[in-house]
């Protein structure tokens, strides 16, 4: 079993900056990849970025590319998302994942998840 903790959502104006943690704990977290998702009212959670277990390879849906960036830092045990240049359609609950493979862009494939964190983007 794996526990999935995020933190760091909020309210920001289109620009900013935030950065979202997810923190694990549980099974050896190098073991697993990482992924981000989110979930808009009213739309399908949707893949966002996913990173392998020796921090190789970061994978990004083309909407986020050049303003988000994956990383993790397997001593921590933690994940992050840094979001830049943040949009109102950026608006949206931040869900982290693991599974135990290579990552994945499809929801379905990954074992574990976090609660969500609330991203707000005002215009």
């Amino acid at each position: 079993q794996v526990h999935l903790v995020e933190s760091g959502g909020g309210l920001v104006q289109a620009g900013g900056s935030l950065r979202l943690s997810c923190a694990a704990s549980g099974r050896t977290f190098s073991d697993y990849a990482m992924g981000w998702f989110r979930q808009a009212p009213g739309k399908e959670r949707e893949f966002v970025a996913a990173i392998n277990r020796g921090s190789s390879s970061p994978y990004y849906v083309d909407s986020v590319k050049g303003r988000f960036t994956i990383s993790r830092d397997n001593a921590k045990n933690t994940v992050y998302l840094q979001m830049n240049s943040l949009k109102p359609e950026d608006t949206a609950v931040y869900y982290c994942a693991a599974r135990r493979s290579l990552y994945s862009t499809v929801s379905r494939s990954y074992d574990y998840w976090g609660q969500g964190t609330q991203v707000t983007v005002s215009s």
